[in-house]
């Protein structure tokens, strides 16, 4: 079976065609500037990369010329859209309503668009890539597999806020965390690197990059997770502040006299590592500039890995301690310097680092000394998988 992977923004789409039989990725893509005259799609096979500058004006003109590449006699990798088993969506928000990957239908598409509100940027996106392949390829099974089921398990003492319950109620307002496709992954492919059942272990998955979350992992199960309400809460981030004070908020928008949408953006895109470190918002940048001695680059960093040292401390406190702790997506793959920083603050529960070992970038690797007490991974993620393997099953 080979299956199709979607990733809809507002004016783009990521895609990833996967052989389920070997696990392979047969060719991948990113179209950009969706709407606009001057989109393109970048086509990867074999190795090798190609460049279309083709105009599509909506999602559905952009799937279309993606599925003739895939069928393509040069640039392709299946002879015929029959031999596609399924297209996995990704869906950022799936609210309460969805604690698990599922069959897209119509009432499930009405389930999707009730959660714009939580994620305004994603979840319409989503939609317009679900209804394109609807009207273009209507025979095919689709799947919705959502970044936040993953959560779906996290106690409800650990995900109500303590602000008036009729709010929770009303709104949703509460805790569901994200990146769930992510930490799944890597969680599962940690207990097969250990050869251990994953119910047997207690993982904390470190997803570090322009986004970024923590995740405790019992028993093959989320059971906290930093992310919040939407995906700005938690741990600083590329250009997201995390958590703050919340009266940081409505002393700023009266200061500043900022209404609501300036707030959002102020927290959403001027703040994180870029916000202090007036840099960049690329984490290469900023740990270049600290270690030239850039002082607002090295306080940058300095908040983003105690606040990371500080979520670690608190998945422990949920599992009651760790087995192992993971690194994972950008930063968390190839930054020796910011695991080594981690790593160092948590000494505490008996982590010692293997400086050598962590000179990997982009490997899976132990990292960890074979005296320490909790083992430290370097594990890649691979969200298209996961959602290819959801998918593949939920079709099956």
């Amino acid at each position: 079976m080979k299956i199709l992977v979607l990733n809809s923004g507002s004016s783009s789409l990521k895609y990833q065609i996967i052989d389920m039989e070997t696990n392979e990725m047969l060719a991948k893509g990113y179209f950009e500037r969706i709407g606009q005259a001057n989109s393109f799609l970048t086509h990867k096979v074999n190795g090798i990369k190609h460049k279309f500058e083709r105009t599509a004006l909506n999602h559905e003109e952009a799937i279309n010329f993606v599925l003739n590449r895939l069928t393509n006699d040069h640039y392709g990798v299946i002879k015929s859209l029959d031999e596609l088993g399924g297209i996995g969506h990704r869906i950022v928000h799936g609210g309460e309503h969805f604690c698990k990957a599922t069959l897209i239908t119509d009432e499930v598409i009405e389930e999707i668009r009730k959660s714009s509100d939580l994620a305004p940027l994603h979840n319409p996106a989503a939609i317009l890539g679900i209804e394109a392949c609807k009207k273009i390829v209507p025979n095919i099974k689709m799947v919705a597999v959502f970044d936040t089921a993953f959560h779906q398990t996290i106690d409800k003492s650990k995900y109500i806020y303590s602000i008036p319950y009729e709010y929770y109620e009303k709104y949703g307002v509460r805790k569901y965390g994200f990146h769930g496709t992510s930490h799944q992954y890597v969680a599962y492919r940690i207990a097969e690197i250990l050869k251990e059942d994953i119910n047997n272990l207690k993982i904390v998955n470190c997803h570090l990059g322009q986004g970024a979350s923590i995740c405790a992992i019992k028993n093959g199960k989320s059971v906290e997770t930093s992310m919040g309400l939407t995906p700005l809460g938690g741990i600083p981030m590329g250009t997201r502040s995390g958590d703050l004070d919340p009266s940081v908020l409505t002393y700023l928008m009266k200061k500043e006299n900022l209404n609501a949408e300036e707030m959002e953006n102020v927290l959403n895109k001027k703040s994180g590592v870029y916000g202090v470190s007036s840099v960049s918002m690329d984490f290469r940048d900023i740990e270049n500039e600290a270690l030239a001695g850039g002082t607002h680059a090295k306080l940058a960093l300095d908040i983003f890995h105690n606040e990371i040292a500080k979520y670690i401390a608190k998945c422990a406190v949920a599992m009651g301690g760790i087995d192992v702790i993971t690194f994972t997506a950008g930063v968390g793959e190839k930054s020796p310097y910011s695991r080594k920083e981690i790593c160092n603050r948590l000494k505490i529960f008996g982590a010692e680092l293997d400086e050598e070992a962590n000179q990997t970038r982009g490997e899976e690797k132990l990292i960890s000394t074979s005296n320490s007490k909790v083992k430290i991974y370097i594990v890649p993620t691979n969200e298209e998988l996961m959602i290819a393997k959801e998918t593949a099953q939920i079709i099956s």
